[in-house]
């Protein structure tokens, strides 16, 4: 790798813009790509995002910003996605200019819904990236508490521990503690599998259920995170390590969490619909529930997922949320 190493972010978001407030604080120069043209403007005057954590001001003259995805693919060494994964697929459909010899870490807690795969393999499977240049960061962390600075942890994970460091390094700051895994796939899909366990408490939530119940669910879930992990890559992974029970308990129980939101709505009665449409959010784990069960489905062995199944039933076939709670319950320990 180069010397000097050129970072850029992906997407308007508040994790977006967290990881930009991150990244400023250790590089001179970030790049940032924002699809909203008119974001960016206000971003260059008023110094904040008009949209997303307005609170965090930013240096403007640290910022390369450009709403022209193949502006910032030529700029940057280091690509951090972090675009809702509903909406992956058609930004990188306007890219004519090559992704060879980028680093790209994913920063989205989703699976690329077209797909159904999670998105370390579509950028191997689709731009033949090595894997070796693909990464990871996961949580727990919330974009929310990087605003107000309140200590968070990030894992960042990649094949190749060297790049891993340096994403770490660059993320790192009085606020922000790192530590690197290898476990890419583990990783990856425990941020998605816990987006869907967030939306069952906050389904359990909107229907009257309490902390004794909740405190069930989650035990419940961490372990069928485990099995569903190992099925899908078999290695020696702790499972209740930070990256894993440590993102599962934060998106779970806090309301900053915006699937756990998603399904509190739900579980008072709204339709899919009518939720996505009151959140100003993505959902990630509204499309990961759907990508999840199929691929379960596909195990050659079966694998017991009850909370899984559960909120495929409400979100994809419409039962009525308190009807499969109730039996659901009996099927938890």
């Amino acid at each position: 790798m180069k010397e000097e190493v050129k970072f850029a972010v992906l997407g308007g978001g508040s994790w977006a813009t967290a990881i930009v407030k991150m990244l400023t604080a250790n590089q001179d120069m970030v790049g940032w790509y924002m699809r909203n043209s008119d974001a960016i403007g206000y971003l260059k005057i008023q110094k904040h995002n008009p949209n997303y954590l307005t609170s965090v001001e930013f240096k403007t003259e640290q910022l390369f910003l450009t709403d022209d995805i193949n502006e910032i693919v030529e700029y940057a060494d280091i690509l951090i996605f972090a675009i809702p994964s509903a909406f992956l697929m058609e930004e990188l459909a306007k890219l004519t200019v090559s992704l060879d010899d980028k680093i790209i870490f994913s920063a989205i807690k989703g699976i690329v819904p077209e797909t159904g795969k999670i998105v370390g393999h579509h950028f191997h499977d689709t731009y033949n990236i090595p894997f070796e240049n693909i990464g990871v960061i996961t949580g727990p962390c919330h974009a929310e508490e990087v605003a107000m600075e309140r200590l968070s942890y990030l894992t960042i994970a990649c094949a190749d521990s060297a790049k891993a460091k340096l994403v770490a390094t660059n993320l790192s700051s009085s606020f922000i503690k790192t530590k690197i895994t290898k476990d890419i796939i583990g990783t990856e899909y425990a941020a998605m599998l816990k987006n869907i366990y967030a939306i069952a408490a906050g389904i359990a939530h909107g229907l009257g259920y309490g902390d004794n119940f909740q405190s069930v669910l989650m035990s419940n879930a961490i372990r069928e995170m485990k099995r569903y992990t190992k099925r899908i890559h078999k290695i020696d992974r702790n499972i209740n390590q930070s990256a894993y029970l440590g993102d599962l308990l934060v998106t779970g129980y806090s309301t900053f969490s915006r699937n756990r939101m998603f399904g509190n709505m739900i579980g008072k009665g709204y339709t899919v619909k009518s939720a996505q449409m009151e959140m100003s959010m993505v959902a990630e784990g509204y499309y990961a529930t759907k990508s999840a069960y199929q691929i379960k489905n596909d195990f050659k062995k079966k694998v017991k997922t009850p909370i899984i199944d559960a909120v495929y039933e409400v979100l994809y076939e419409s039962k009525n949320a308190k009807k499969v709670f109730v039996a659901l319950t009996e099927k938890l320990d």
